[in-house]
């Protein structure tokens, strides 16, 4: 089960009802964050959600509502004894960010790993989080993440009894675990069938429409995309700032084959954003506006 829960959904600023952007992923104990802008700390607290098991961090682009929270939650995750090493991923220039923003939250009883992305498109393993950046079109480097939880294929006492694999190594093999035993290599595949359909979520905010945005969020369960803008006469206005609107998020969501689309990081001056549903929906059936707070538990499917 991978928990998702839309933290903020503001852009550019804060409102009395709207959190800067901000996503965590939750699963097997570690929380995965995506952006954390101003407000990020309340709005967790506001979702009933915790600060410590935050494992890593992943940073779309260095604009003040997107990493504007960043000291704070540091803080505040030192302050609930946290001592694990903390993982940031973000664009060229990571580390000289972070460590400037650290000048206000100086002292910290854990590390912090930053990981600096440098190619189009680069993919990471951590704590059960298979993470794939992939760069969009901002007017600042800027990137999308997907994220999956891979699932191995169903456990085979007959292929383990045809290869011979000692009893007491099934469940480490199991576990995804090679072993080295009298001068055998057990590896887990011995013992698994075909791999299983898993999990995958796909963010993306500040950018145009790409392909490789489409390409990136390819069959996900759920897409979470930047709809600054509704009104269609805003769509030179989009273009000229490097965003979308809700029509161009929609027919990307489309042409991924999705299951659903979620829009998010939206203009101050959108009101009434419910009445353009109908015809984003038009486009893409299974659409709906994120709100703070938003959550869903995604499942693996049943066999």
């Amino acid at each position: 089960m991978l928990d998702v829960c839309l933290l903020g959904t503001a852009g550019m600023m804060p409102l009395p009802y709207r959190w800067l952007t901000s996503l965590m992923l939750r699963y097997n104990g570690s929380s995965l964050l995506i952006d954390c802008g101003e407000g990020t700390q309340i709005a967790i607290k506001e979702a009933g959600l915790s600060f410590k098991p935050i494992d890593i961090l992943c940073v779309t682009h260095f604009h003040a509502d997107h990493i504007s929270g960043l000291p704070g939650l540091l803080l505040t995750m030192g302050n609930a004894e946290r001592t694990e090493p903390l993982t940031i991923i973000g664009p060229k220039g990571l580390t000289r960010v972070v460590t400037a923003l650290r000048t206000i939250a100086p002292e910290l009883p854990f590390e912090i790993n930053c990981i600096e992305l440098t190619q189009s498109e680069e993919s990471f393993s951590i704590q059960g989080y298979d993470i794939h950046a992939f760069r969009v079109k901002h007017n600042v480097i800027c990137y999308g993440y997907s994220v999956e939880i891979h699932r191995a294929g169903r456990f085979s006492v007959e292929r383990a009894r045809e290869q011979n694999v000692p009893m007491k190594l099934w469940s480490r093999l199991q576990k995804g675990e090679t072993i080295e035993q009298d001068g055998v290599i057990y590896e887990p595949q011995m013992v698994l069938g075909p791999a299983r359909k898993g999990l995958k979520v796909t963010y993306c905010t500040d950018s145009r429409p790409l392909d490789t945005i489409v390409n990136a969020a390819k069959e996900s369960d759920l897409f979470i995309c930047e709809g600054m803008y509704a009104e269609k006469e805003k769509l030179n206005k989009a273009k000229q700032y490097k965003h979308m609107t809700f029509y161009e998020a929609a027919d990307m969501a489309k042409r991924a084959e999705v299951k659903e689309l979620w829009l998010t990081h939206f203009s101050p001056s959108l009101v009434r954003a419910e009445d353009y549903m109908p015809q984003v929906r038009d486009i893409f059936a299974n659409a709906y506006l994120g709100k703070d707070g938003k959550s869903v538990e995604l499942t693996f499917e049943e066999e």
